[in-house]
């Protein structure tokens, strides 16, 4: 009985928040596509000819954001979820920590990419501080990968959480890229801890 209580309420506020309205009337697949909208107006990354890989890309709003920018690039979506169809934006089902799907994801961009996108979270437990650091440690996977398939110039863009592993993930990027940005979007829920680190530019490691 509380699990269906609960579920109802997540219901009920999934359809007063206002993002989640104006995904449904503007047809994307999720509400987080305004946090890349609002991103992409602040930082100005996605461009007419970017290479992008969209980690963790299930239920596919970012895809859908990164394909109405990029029109002479490539978009190739990842993750362990299945995802549905996207006009212009190629899919891969599968883990990038395992070795055939990352030789996938070089095979398809010849090596090298313009964004590296993530959108990645660990699947709930109920424990909020094991949930937070493991969606540190898949940050910090995603970032070693971004490291070796960027290009000079290429931004890394990446979900994380408040806690435990932020210390880590900020030393990571501030030692790898140039740039570091840590930015909260106005459309993500005030009581999520959840924040977005932005790193541009590639430092000689």
């Amino acid at each position: 009985m509380k699990k269906n209580k609960t579920s109802k309420n997540w219901i009920i506020k999934q359809h007063r928040d206002q993002f989640f309205k104006k995904s449904k009337i503007q047809g994307y697949k999720s509400r987080s596509a305004f946090k890349l909208i609002e991103m992409n107006r602040k930082f100005r990354f996605l461009k007419k000819k970017s290479l992008l890989l969209d980690m963790g890309s299930c239920p596919g709003g970012w895809s859908q954001v990164a394909n109405k920018e990029i029109i002479r690039g490539k978009l190739l979506a990842v993750d362990i979820k299945p995802m549905e169809k996207i006009n212009n934006v190629d899919f891969i089902k599968g883990d990038f920590r395992d070795k055939e799907i990352y030789e996938k994801i070089l095979l398809y961009f010849n090596n090298k990419i313009d964004v590296f996108l993530s959108d990645m979270a660990a699947n709930t437990s109920g424990n909020k501080e094991l949930d937070t650091y493991r969606t540190g440690q898949l940050c910090l996977d995603a970032m070693g990968l971004a490291t070796k398939i960027l290009t000079k110039e290429g931004v890394f863009l990446s979900k994380i959480f408040m806690g435990s592993t932020f210390k880590d993930i900020n030393e990571k990027a501030k030692n790898c890229f140039k740039r570091v940005v840590i930015y909260k979007p106005l459309s993500s829920k005030k009581e999520s801890k959840e924040i977005y680190i932005f790193c541009k530019g590639i430092l000689k490691i």
